[in-house]
C-alpha cells in the first residue's frame, strides 16, 4: 500500500439534531488534520436540495480550505458541469490555481447532484438533462477557457469523474486522469477502466492513462465499532434501495434501531463487498486488494460517519497503518 497514495472525499454529511453550519464548520477542522496526516488531495463534492448532505459549493470550499492548510491538494470531485458555465468554472478554478500554485485540483462530473427535479431545473435555469453532446461540450469548452482565456499562471489539473464506460470513454478521448466512483458504481469500475486505458488518448493534459479510484472506507479499532459507524449510511443507502429520494444521515443509535428488511440487508452486503470496513488490517488490506485488481495510480477514501472525530479517527488509522512495510502489498 505505501506505493499507492492516498486521497479522501468529503461529501459533508449533516448530522441528525445539528445544522447545516455546524457540519461548514467541521469541514475546516477536517482539512487541516488531513493536511497534518499527508493525504495527498481532498476534494468537495457538489449537492443540492438534500436533507444528509450539506449544499456547499465546493469551490468555496476549496478556496477557504486552500486558505486554512499548506500542502494538501484541494479541489472538486466533482464540480457538475451541466450546471455552470464552462467560462465560469474556468475562471473560478483558475484563480485558486493562481492564488494557490500547484495545489488546486478541477474535478468535473455530470450528475445534477439533486434527486429533486424541480432543484435540478432551477440548476439550469429551466433546461432538461443534458445530453451527452452537450456534456461533452461543456469539459471541452471548459479546458478550453482555462488555456486560452483564464491562465493567469499555474492551471489546476483537470480530472473527469466517472461511474460508467461512458464518462470513460469521453475521459479517454479528451486525455483526461480518471476518477472512478467505485464507491457508487462498484460493478462498473473493471470495464470502464479497462476502456479507458484501450481508448486513452494523450493531452497536454495527461500524457498516459491515469486512474483514481473512489474507495468507501469506514476503520475502527474493532469490527464492531466499525459496524456501528457504518449503521448510518447504510440507513441512507436503504433508502436508496427503495427508491426514495435521500433521507436524513441517523445517528448511530437511531441507525442501530433501524429495522432493515433481508432484501435491503443482501444489498448492503453485496455492495460493501467491493468496500471497505472494519479494523485497521481488514481496511488496508482490502484497500490493497482494490488497488490492485483496478490497477489504481491512487486511492480516494470517503468515510461517511456521523461525528467528526470518529471520521477523523477512521483516516488516522488507515494512514497510520498503510505506511507501515508489513502493511505494503505488491503491485503487478
Amino acid at each position: 500500500m505505501t506505493d499507492v497514495p492516498l486521497s479522501a472525499l468529503e461529501v459533508a454529511m449533516v448530522q441528525t439534531g445539528t445544522r447545516a453550519v455546524d457540519t461548514l464548520r467541521d469541514t475546516t477542522a477536517f482539512a487541516q488534520r488531513l493536511d497534518a496526516l499527508g493525504y495527498l488531495r481532498l476534494w468537495y463534492a457538489e449537492h443540492h436540495h438534500s436533507p444528509a448532505i450539506g449544499a456547499f459549493p465546493p469551490v468555496v470550499l476549496t478556496a477557504h480550505a486552500a486558505a486554512s492548510t499548506s500542502a494538501i491538494r484541494l479541489g472538486s470531485g466533482g464540480v457538475l458541469a451541466p450546471n455552470h458555465a464552462p467560462i465560469m468554472l474556468a475562471e473560478q478554478f483558475g484563480t485558486l490555481a493562481a492564488l494557490h500554485p500547484d495545489r488546486i485540483d478541477l474535478g468535473i462530473g455530470r450528475g445534477p447532484g439533486t434527486f429533486d427535479e424541480s432543484t435540478a431545473r432551477a440548476l439550469r435555469r429551466g433546461a432538461g438533462p443534458t445530453t451527452d453532446e452537450e456534456y461533452r461540450d461543456d469539459v471541452a469548452s471548459t479546458l478550453r477557457f482555462l488555456v486560452e482565456e483564464v491562465a493567469l499562471g499555474p492551471l489546476p489539473e483537470p480530472w473527469l469523474l466517472a461511474s460508467s464506460t461512458a464518462g470513460a470513454q469521453l475521459a479517454a478521448e479528451l486525455g483526461l486522469p480518471i476518477a472512478f466512483a467505485h464507491h457508487i458504481r462498484p460493478d462498473n469500475t473493471q470495464a470502464a477502466l479497462g476502456h479507458y486505458r484501450a481508448h486513452f488518448s494523450p493531452s497536454r493534459w495527461c500524457a498516459s492513462p491515469r486512474v483514481l479510484v473512489c474507495v468507501e472506507a469506514i476503520c475502527a479499532e474493532t469490527e464492531e465499532e466499525a459496524r456501528r459507524l457504518a449503521g448510518p449510511i447504510n440507513v441512507v443507502k436503504a433508502g436508496l434501495l427503495k427508491g426514495h429520494s435521500e433521507v436524513p444521515f441517523p445517528s448511530p443509535s437511531e441507525a442501530a434501531a433501524h429495522p432493515f428488511t433481508a432484501e435491503e440487508r443482501a444489498g448492503l452486503a453485496a455492495f460493501g463487498a467491493h468496500q471497505a470496513y472494519g479494523t485497521p488490517e481488514t481496511v488496508v488490506g482490502r484497500l490493497a486488494e482494490v488497488a490492485e485488481a483496478t490497477g489504481a495510480d491512487e486511492l480516494m477514501l470517503v468515510t461517511p460517519v456521523y461525528e467528526l472525530a470518529a471520521r477523523l479517527r477512521s483516516y488516522e488509522l488507515v494512514k497510520e497503518h498503510a505506511t507501515r512495510p508489513s502493511a505494503a502489498a505488491p503491485r503487478p
